[in-house]
């Protein structure tokens, strides 16, 4: 079906939002369901999973130092509706077709609350072998920020968060609140998935033709690009400052966005850089001590930017938020649709815009190197089929999901994590617990170190992304062909307390591309006391 919507021909839903806090109320219940969604005018309404069966999920919206928990419940069917893969790890047959568990990607949590990926529960009442409740709590004793939450089952991921399972999870604080950012209907949450549907509007998941698994492919890439689960919409704005919060939800597609002049229908008029810019605010996990103008935003899977665009002097004109990133990043080789959605600058300014972007956001102090207790060198390998390159499994560590846990800090402690990239892939790895800063990048010679372990580096290390710099992360890009350094201290939440018999804190690190992940390029880690 590639090309065959039209672009821009449904309005942006802005998914519901749950406010617990202000109805006195400490707890939720988010029931995953199946349930029928449009994507395009043009597409029937098709079946989708989703929390509180809505694709994306309601907007849970929480205030710093007010824990909250949430009662996950499971009402999805037996039979999964796109393809699972018996041969991958975690997918065996013998498990239940069906199986999930939420995930808030970038909270500080205790282990039970994370969404282990083998903390899995059925609707029928099975269980994975780490399960532990239904019920997680969630502190929010950290910043401002947004985060996500979505599926995190082992082996299935990259089908469930396919399927829908995905929504937004925000964190507000008073410091945030000073800053006098736009709010309320201008503070405005996007999601970008790109998906593949069939002509009777269903998601179209592919196997793999000729692969080194049966029914696993590498990489996902669709040919439609959704925003908050609606194919190319388009958004009405006033011509005031509007704060978007940018999510790149997509099983394994980068975006590189950027503006563009269009006419009403969303055809680009020009390559002028007459076009409001990015002012990015905030990243993974919180906000920048100062705004970045900017023209361009790179995200890869996982990864969020919250920027303020200002529409002030452009009303009646209309832009077009376009995507260049080549699929995969950065060897390219397949469809990249360009078309995200349109902004149309056509509605009147409901009041007097006393929203502002300061000079100055909050401060944010850098980690001491000088601190650090330990440096892990991890290698980000694949091994692939000698006759085409098709993957058939990926690593972290060189290790697999299963194998010994090698990577054991201690509470409090600061260690550098230096990613050691000797494949062809960008990899997005996330951390769970932690939120880290990016130190630098530096090339090696990937054959040498491939053939003898050794790291000859080709060049001196390069320092992080303006928008990087000074940034709290949980996600970042490891380049292939460099070592990614990164440093993180290993706090734990307020409460945490060993349960008997336990000898740590359990937590993964993985490959955010959805594939990879749920093809062994994840791992389990343990911060001991």
């Amino acid at each position: 079906m590639r090309n065959a919507l039209n672009p821009y021909a449904s309005p942006l839903p802005i998914p519901p939002v749950l406010e617990p806090h202000k109805n006195g109320l400490a707890a939720l219940t988010i029931n995953m369901s199946a349930a029928r969604h449009e994507v395009h005018p043009d597409l029937p309404p098709a079946d989708i999973w989703g929390y509180n069966g809505l694709w994306p999920g309601p907007t849970i919206s929480v205030r710093r130092g007010q824990p909250l928990t949430v009662n996950w419940t499971n009402n999805l069917p037996d039979r999964h509706f796109l393809p699972l893969d018996p041969t991958i790890h975690g997918s065996e047959a013998s498990l239940p077709e069906v199986r999930a568990v939420a995930h808030v990607h970038g909270a500080l949590v205790l282990p039970d609350s994370d969404g282990y990926p083998d903390a899995w529960f059925t609707a029928r009442g099975e269980t994975g072998a780490h399960f532990r409740s239904r019920s997680s709590t969630y502190p929010n004793e950290q910043p401002a920020a947004t985060l996500w939450y979505h599926d995190h089952c082992i082996g299935i991921t990259r089908l469930n968060i396919y399927a829908g399972l995905a929504g937004f999870y925000i964190i507000r604080d008073a410091q945030e609140d000073a800053l006098e950012l736009p709010a309320g209907p201008f503070d405005i949450p996007l999601m970008l998935q790109d998906r593949l549907f069939n002509r009777d509007g269903s998601l179209l998941y592919p196997k793999a033709v000729n692969g080194t698994h049966p029914v696993w492919i590498q990489e996902l890439f669709g040919d439609t690009i959704c925003v908050n689960g609606k194919a190319t919409p388009y958004f009405e704005v006033q011509p005031r400052r509007y704060r978007f919060r940018i999510l790149n939800a997509s099983n394994a597609r980068f975006y590189l966005l950027r503006l563009h002049h269009a006419d009403e229908s969303g055809h680009i008029l020009g390559k002028a850089f007459d076009v409001p810019m990015f002012q990015q605010i905030a990243s993974d996990g919180g906000l920048l001590p100062a705004p970045i103008s900017l023209r361009y935003l790179l995200l890869a899977p996982g990864e969020r930017v919250e920027v303020v665009v200002d529409f002030t002097s452009y009303a009646g004109q209309n832009f077009t938020l376009s995507n260049s990133a080549p699929a995969p990043y950065t060897m390219g080789g397949h469809f990249v649709p360009s078309e995200v959605m349109l902004f149309k600058v056509n509605r009147p300014l409901s009041k007097v815009d006393a929203s502002s972007v300061p000079k100055t956001l909050i401060p944010v102090a850098p980690l001491q190197r000088d601190r650090t207790v330990k440096e892990r060198i991890l290698p980000l390998t694949e091994t692939e089929r000698a006759a085409d390159g098709y993957i058939v499994t990926s690593l972290l560590g060189n290790a697999r999901w299963h194998d010994p846990i090698s990577e054991n800090p201690q509470a409090g402690s600061i260690e550098v994590w230096s990613f050691l990239n000797t494949t062809a892939d960008m990899h997005p790895i996330h951390l769970h617990l932690v939120r880290f800063q990016v130190l630098n990048r530096q090339p090696f010679d990937v054959a040498l170190y491939l053939a003898k372990g050794e790291i000859q580096f080709l060049g001196p290390p390069m320092a992080p992304e303006p928008n990087e710099q000074l940034a709290w992360k949980d996600t970042v890009k490891a380049y292939p062909g460099h070592l990614t350094r990164i440093i993180q201290k290993f706090d734990l939440p307020a409460n945490a307390r060993l349960a008997p018999g336990d000898d740590g804190f359990l937590y993964v690190w993985h490959c955010h591309i959805l594939e990879h992940e749920d093809n062994e390029m994840m791992r389990p880690y343990k911060v001991i006391l």
